[in-house]
């Protein structure tokens, strides 16, 4: 097979007014490469995709980069026998990798992923390529048996430092928690109680056809039993429903705001959280919102005021977005302490990588000590600015025991007016007590992966 020797091409992108309009897979290449290099986040590049991506094509698109995404580790084993050297050139290896998707996994005839691939191969300016990108993929196509069963070892399709740290921290459910990361990620919706209550948005819905079933651990909750398109869903432009996990809509929930409290959401953005707060107490005191990245501030405004706009009457609070760096309360704090504090600290967001698997190509083992560090910091200076009697609930996305209960057990040892008290919530609480704490681990079909601690100072 012939060999890839550095950059041989260069890409062509071209929008609605430019002179050829980019099909799918090419679209999709462009978007999963930068993940692939270990550049950008899907989440930063999937969205202009798809809005130069024709709109019967987004579902298409979106398994092509996300499904691609998810299993690209076991991928990449695939075809390395196919090749003489590494590809060095990320946006080939994507139109690769996206090739294995499709023959492998996706329910494409063979010869239609194929001619597509090469198609989107001569669309990115890759001419002199595409009988490279052909034969690999004949390769794959033809030795199929014999290349899976020799890889069958990275099935798990996880890099091996992420492997090793679910295996330690979670011996028994290692399999399952592996098994549901590389499982699709259902819709989860939460109404919004100033318009609706469950029970009555959802018998509009099911009226309108879509296939829909209350969850079990949110009382908010609705789930879509079939996946389905939905960003075109009239509810959500309105305010009436986000899009939030089951696991994510707990933290809210968990933290009940009160009447005529003073609430801080410290690393608010994207702001479903935000936005759900006010949903459970509009007529807390005020609110605060805080980001240090100004762009995604700005979603956290948008989500405010698109699920306020639900609300008939204006609502009896102050809110304040505020773009700061959380942990330097010097910048921002005015001195008044809150009465309840939502910590959605950063994280390695190993409890959602199904939902986003670049996790997997972006993450390394060093990052683990940066979000722990940035957490401790985190804990360490919004304690100061709650009030006696206050509570903090400390939440993450992610699996890994050194962000979630070590941290939480450190943070007590050195904070003498700090305890944590059980998670108390109507109906059953989903995932397992830990030393401090609930940890819930991704279940197929159900969950995210989510850590929650609430702590309270004396």
């Amino acid at each position: 097979m012939s060999s890839l020797s550095a950059k041989t091409h260069q890409s062509v992108r071209h929008g609605s007014t430019g002179k050829r309009q980019l099909g799918v897979r090419a679209l999709a290449a462009q978007a999963l490469a930068p993940a692939l290099a270990g550049e950008r986040s899907l989440s930063a590049t999937l969205p202009g995709a798809q809005k130069l991506c024709r709109g019967e094509d987004i579902g298409l698109l979106q398994e092509l980069v996300q499904g691609t995404a998810r299993f690209a580790i076991y991928y990449r084993t695939l075809i390395k026998p196919l090749l003489q050297r590494a590809t060095k050139d990320s946006e080939v290896e994507a139109l690769l990798l996206i090739g294995a998707h499709q023959l492998l996994a996706m329910r494409i005839p063979d010869h239609a992923a194929l001619a597509e691939t090469v198609e989107a191969a001569r669309q990115l300016g890759m001419e002199k390529l595409t009988g490279f990108i052909n034969g690999v993929l004949r390769s794959l196509q033809r030795r199929e048996a014999e290349l899976v069963h020799a890889a069958s070892v990275q099935r798990h399709a996880h890099p091996a430092w992420l492997l090793r740290a679910i295996q330690a921290d979670w011996p028994i459910e290692a399999n399952d928690i592996i098994e549901a990361n590389n499982s699709s990620a259902p819709i989860c919706l939460r109404v919004n109680r100033l318009r609706y209550s469950r029970s009555e948005l959802l018998v509009e819905l099911i009226e309108d056809g879509l296939p829909l079933e209350p969850t079990r651990f949110s009382p908010e909750g609705l789930r879509l039993i079939e996946p389905l398109p939905i960003h075109n869903l009239p509810a959500l432009a309105s305010g009436a429903l986000s899009v939030q996990d089951e696991a994510a809509q707990l933290a809210a929930l968990l933290l009940n705001p009160k009447a005529g409290e003073r609430v801080l959401d410290a690393c608010a953005a994207p702001g479903g959280k935000t936005a759900h707060l006010l949903e459970l107490m509009p007529d807390m005191a005020h609110l605060v919102a805080i980001d240090n990245d100004a762009e995604r501030l700005r979603r956290v405004q948008d989500n405010i005021e698109r699920v306020t706009l639900a609300s008939e009457d204006p609502l009896p609070v102050d809110i304040d977005t505020i773009c700061a760096d959380a942990s330097d309360i010097s910048s921002w704090w005015d001195g008044q302490t809150f009465d309840a504090i939502l910590l959605d600290a950063p994280c390695t967001a190993t409890g959602v990588i199904r939902r986003h698997p670049d996790i997997k190509l972006l993450r390394r083992a060093t990052d683990v000590a940066q979000t722990t560090a940035i957490q401790a910091r985190l804990l360490n200076m919004l304690w100061k600015t709650l009030r006696p009697g206050g509570r903090l609930l400390y939440v993450t996305c992610s699996l890994l025991k050194a962000e979630n209960e070590d941290q939480i057990i450190t943070f007590l040892k050195r904070t003498p007016d700090a305890k944590s008290i059980p998670l108390e919530k109507s109906g059953e609480m989903p995932g397992q007590w830990r030393p401090e704490g609930r940890q819930l681990l991704p279940e197929i079909d159900g969950h995210d992966g989510f850590y929650y601690a609430m702590l309270i100072k004396k």
